[in-house]
């Protein structure tokens, strides 16, 4: 029997808040399917089990906040599920068979939100099993519209205490998660009268949009804890980490060239972009020096044992998240360039992987799309080093005795002096450089 617990989605991370249940017990789950849904003060986190098997029992119910470690469900492995619940005799020969379509929690759940029939699509999955891809694509049913506040709706609510005399009712407690009930409040939503789409008709945060944008309310673009949340990390570096900094200028016309010629022959949304080389040459350039590539623990440096690219996302109206790429070195460049484009869009949606959030092992912070031609970052604890990568500009630059033009790129490194020292972070810039400079070896 394996315990599913409370994961730790950040260093600075000690509690966190079981937003919603996308499984039930019974359920079958395969390792890396996503079962729970974790608010954070940044963002929900979809939080997937690392063991295969059947969920047994669920430890914490919907809405509770519970210290890092908690158990939140208990998983009986294949092996166990196999001794307790042997296989049924074979059916007699000439009978038809029918096999449920396999799918995962997540997908069930899209599939739930979306009114499609499970056993009305073909999986395109390994064994027929339907991906999340093929809900997507499917015609959802006319989705009713349960956010919508209506006068009946009003009439309707069960009300407690004696409206006749004026007394004023007891407030209900109405079902619903964390983020809901927060976005209710920002909003000026009443949440006991939006209908949930939930599990057992829990109100949850979309539910919450559908009746703000149904009475015309627009929703603030980030909570205050989001910046709380990044404001602390901030003052916790500025104060605990010795920085010191390094720049140096890239010639970007061999990466551009080759980026050129390798997007002539892919389609129109597998095209890459300049920041899909670059970060595949930090990844890259931080293998190389695994000095930097790694945590400050407990007074020393602790090397990571692969890298892990943090990306440092800004969210919309302030506040920062860093998700990571794992084994980002071993990524080729369009698949660094597909799982920035899926990972940027989620962090600004909320909508995140615990993988994706355990301590990245080195992060970079790419401002050049605003124009930005410089970026000296601040150090992400427990990390000891931050890449920061500026626009792409054209400058006058001496090439073998000769002046001309030339696309370059201003690339900074912020690190931590207690695990390195200048000369360590030289090395690492001066790697992320050559390796530009033949983009076809990214």
């Amino acid at each position: 029997m394996a315990e599913f617990t409370m994961p730790s989605l950040g260093a600075d991370m000690d509690e966190g808040t079981l937003s919603q249940w996308l499984v039930h017990p019974g359920d079958q789950v395969t390792r890396g399917d996503v079962i729970a849904v974790v608010e954070t003060e940044k963002s929900a986190i979809e939080v997937e089990c690392f063991q295969s098997g059947t969920v047994n029992a669920l430890l914490v119910d919907e809405g509770a906040t519970v210290p890092v470690g908690t158990p939140l469900a208990r998983i009986g492995t294949t092996a166990e599920t196999a001794e307790s619940h042997p296989p049924e005799s074979p059916p007699a020969e000439g009978l038809p068979t029918e096999s449920p379509p396999t799918s995962t929690p997540l997908v069930r759940r899209i599939a739930q939100d979306r009114h499609i029939d499970l056993a009305s699509l073909h999986g395109s999955g390994p064994g027929g099993g339907i991906t999340r891809a093929d809900v997507e694509h499917a015609e959802p049913a006319p989705e009713p519209e349960s956010g919508k506040i209506t006068p009946t709706t009003r009439s309707a609510r069960p009300v407690r205490g004696d409206e006749s005399t004026g007394e004023r009712p007891a407030p209900l407690r109405v079902k619903s998660s964390p983020l809901a009930r927060r976005l209710a409040t920002e909003l000026g939503v009443d949440i006991a009268e939006v209908t949930g789409t939930g599990r057992d008709g829990t109100v949850r945060a979309e539910d919450v949009r559908s009746a703000a944008a149904a009475e015309g309310i627009l929703r603030p673009a980030v909570p205050d804890t989001a910046r709380t949340a990044t404001a602390r990390l901030m003052s916790r570096s500025n104060r605990e980490i010795p920085h010191f900094y390094l720049s140096t200028t890239v010639d970007m016309a061999a990466a551009l060239e080759w980026m050129h010629a390798r997007n002539r022959e892919l389609p129109l949304s597998a095209r890459l972009v300049p920041a899909a080389l670059t970060f595949k040459a930090v990844a890259l350039a931080a293998r190389k020096v695994p000095e930097l590539n790694g945590h400050w623990i407990d007074d020393r440096f602790v090397p990571a044992d692969e890298v892990r690219l943090g990306v440092a996302v800004s969210l919309r109206g302030g506040g920062l998240v860093a998700p990571a790429l794992g084994h980002a070195d071993t990524l080729s460049v369009a698949e660094v360039m597909a799982a920035l484009k899926d990972m940027v869009a989620r962090a600004r949606g909320g909508r995140l992987r615990a993988s994706e959030t355990a301590d990245p092992s080195i992060t970079v912070t790419n401002l050049g799309d605003q124009g930005v031609e410089a970026v000296f970052g601040v150090v992400y604890p427990p990390q000891v080093a931050l890449v920061g990568l500026g626009r792409i500009l054209e400058r006058p630059v001496a090439v073998h005795g000769l002046l001309g033009v030339r696309p370059v790129l201003t690339a900074t490194l912020s690190a931590d002096h207690r695990a390195a020292g200048g000369a360590t972070g030289a090395r690492l810039l001066t790697a992320m450089d050559r390796l530009l400079q033949q983009p076809e070896e990214l």
